[in-house]
């Protein structure tokens, strides 16, 4: 773990996981926000063990501590509720201590653990994670709500459920409702494509003009989409 360098990597993954990631910080330490994409995590981290970042609505700062050794895994949206095996909203937009949602998988990511040793056992957590079932219906809602032209409104039905059950069903999974995964989808939809000019990315990202674009993205991360793509 010694030749770790400063930055943000991550590994592809299977199953409920989007991905394995490692954040080390630099010699000054590091003050970053992070901002919605729909996921959950449980993140180790040194002295402390490990955590699990609900989904946010918001951003949310981290601050870390001059080679601060952050390790994570990622679930997917609409994933982490039935691989953590707990309503996933009451975790949204919180940092909850993996001792509080499970105290023998905790026990295996305790704080004095070294890095590397931690490492390792992340990668055998993710393994049985990644297996974990998943709720068919939401993960079909979820692949629905990749395209930018579907309505939430016709979501439920296109799935078998009525709203009031898909929004149930949401909540545990996802961590919120469908209206509140698109939103962030689209959102990550801008981040993620051409931003040279701000009214076609905001049409193509499924935004209605440019001043939806401003507003969401005021709601999401707390800026204008100009400084936001400056940082």
């Amino acid at each position: 773990m010694s030749a770790l360098r400063p930055g943000y990597r991550e590994e592809p993954a299977l199953g409920a996981l989007a991905c394995l990631w490692v954040r080390v910080a630099g010699e000054q330490g590091e003050r970053t926000d992070v901002l919605p994409d729909g996921c959950s995590d449980l993140i180790w981290s040194a002295g402390r063990g490990a955590l699990v970042a609900g989904p946010d609505t918001g951003p949310a700062p981290v601050r870390s501590a001059p080679g601060a050794v952050l390790l994570g895994i990622r679930f997917r949206p609409g994933a982490g509720g039935p691989a953590l095996g707990v309503p996933l909203s009451e975790l949204r937009d919180r940092r909850v201590e993996l001792v509080d949602v499970d105290p023998a998988l905790a026990r295996k990511l305790h704080g004095d653990l070294e890095p590397d040793q931690a490492a390792r056992r992340l990668q055998r957590v993710a393994a049985e994670l990644a297996a974990a079932p998943e709720d068919p219906l939401v993960a079909e809602a979820v692949a629905r709500l990749a395209d930018p032209a579907v309505r939430v409104e016709s979501l439920a039905e296109a799935v078998g459920l009525s709203e009031r059950q898909l929004r149930r069903r949401f909540h545990a999974a996802a961590g919120y409702g469908p209206k509140t995964l698109q939103r962030v989808l689209r959102f990550r939809r801008f981040l993620a494509g051409p931003r040279d000019d701000l009214a076609r990315a905001a049409l193509e990202a499924g935004y209605a003009d440019q001043p939806h674009l401003t507003r969401e993205v005021a709601r999401l991360a707390g800026t204008s989409p100009g400084r936001l793509i400056h940082r």
